[in-house]
């Protein structure tokens, strides 16, 4: 079982800068992302790296924005969220899967989650 914990979140003006973090032991065996789900809405895909880190991929709503990475040696995921706007206002969750996918339901280990407020 891998227990992932996400750290980072936190409340910040439009076109501030976050840096979430997700971490667990034996995260180099696994396809990582980060999805968010905001009051009222479906969870989401935000973003996702390869087990190597050399292949990304990104939402449109995010792209340009945002930006992925990972750690394999200290077991860590990153999302860089840069030019935040209230609409990114969301609980943003770090997923493992054992497959290359945005798909919410190939995701069998998640974290608890942590807010991103962006005030306008």
């Amino acid at each position: 079982q891998v227990h992932l914990v996400e750290s980072g979140g936190g409340l910040v003006q439009t076109g501030g800068s976050l840096r979430l973090s997700c971490a667990a032991s034996g995260l180099r065996s696994y396809f990582m992302a980060w999805f968010r789900q905001a009051p009222g809405k479906e969870r989401e895909f935000v973003a996702a790296i390869s087990r190597s880190g050399g292949i990304t991929s990104y939402a449109d709503s995010v792209k340009g924005r945002f930006t992925i990475s990972r750690d394999n040696a200290e077991n860590t995921v990153h999302l860089q969220m840069n030019s935040l706007k209230p609409e990114d206002t969301a609980v943003y969750y770090c997923a493992a899967a054992l497959v290359a996918t945005q798909t919410m339901g190939d995701y069998r280990h998640w974290g608890q989650g942590t807010q991103v407020t962006v005030s306008s």
